[in-house]
């Protein structure tokens, strides 16, 4: 099976999702799903789906009996298996929760698989929609067009890993840690807790300044992959640390002409306020 992996939000409410290009089908997971329904936090819903998993199991429920596991991230970080079900599956279960957020779920899980379709049969589709979240997040256009153009630079570097034989999960993981601390000093972990995130994607709290310098790292492994064609993980490990030195060099003399440290604590939240409050102060100007 291969997947591609996505958050999904219903309400607000944060799920767990992948994609199966195989399969050409979603899977959700259930203890996401239980959370929305119950309207309770991780824990509770984790407490929640183990007692009726259990008697559903005993019940015979085939949709139970057939429930895959994948590895999705926990709220402490780490990837952990996970009970997943696919579109068909979840409505049979979701008619053993009571909860008045069991039709608008329904009706979302249909979107979220329409929209799929879509985006298949039309990929600018899925750019647009993009987009369109950011702009409701609250980013500015200028910071917009950077964070798009970097999400192809970085499909570019995992098309080239995944031809050097390596595989998405822990090893992409891991070279990505490796570009981070090539340019910036941190590991993907440690440039989290700079910024104060969590769970969040740590590009999407990136500045302008970062998102140019990571994409100069990733670009630069990527040509560099392709020029040698490395194999394995060894081998993608020693490119990825040139991308990155290279990247870093670049970062120093911008700092050398800006005066500050490119690396920045600065999450999405707090640069979108920034930007409106520039914005606000140029007007009061003008």
């Amino acid at each position: 099976m291969t997947t591609k992996q996505a958050i999904q939000l219903f309400e607000e409410k944060r799920v767990r999702t992948a994609w199966d290009t195989d399969a050409e089908k979603w899977w959700f997971s259930v203890v996401d799903v239980v959370s929305v329904l119950t309207d309770s936090d991780y824990q509770t819903a984790r407490k929640y789906w183990k007692v009726l998993k259990g008697r559903l199991v005993k019940e015979g429920n085939e949709t139970v009996t057939n429930c895959y596991q994948l590895k999705f991230q926990a709220p402490d970080g780490k990837m952990r298996l996970t009970d997943v079900a696919d579109t068909e599956q979840l409505f049979r279960l979701i008619q053993s929760i009571p909860s008045p957020k069991a039709e608008p779920f329904k009706q979302w899980m249909a979107q979220v698989a329409a929209q799929r379709i879509d985006q298949m049969q039309d990929p600018e589709l899925s750019i647009e929609q993009a987009v369109a979240d950011y702009r409701r997040l609250g980013y500015s256009e200028a910071w917009i067009n950077q964070r798009m153009k970097s999400i192809e630079v970085r499909k570019h570097l995992t098309d080239e890993w995944k031809r050097a034989g390596l595989e998405e999960g822990q090893q992409f993981a891991s070279l990505t840690d490796i570009i981070y601390r090539g340019w910036s000093g941190l590991s993907a972990k440690e440039y989290k807790q700079l910024k104060g995130l969590k769970k969040e994607n740590l590009r999407d709290n990136m500045t302008d300044l970062e998102i140019a310098i990571n994409m100069l790292a990733e670009a630069t492994t990527t040509q560099i992959s392709k020029n040698e064609s490395p194999k394995g993980m060894i081998e993608s490990a020693k490119v990825a640390r040139r991308g990155g030195a290279t990247a870093r060099v670049a970062r120093e003399a911008a700092e050398k002409e800006i005066g500050e440290s490119v690396v920045s604590a600065m999450n999405a939240k707090q640069i979108a306020q920034g930007e409106t409050i520039l914005i606000e102060d140029n007007n009061k100007t003008n």
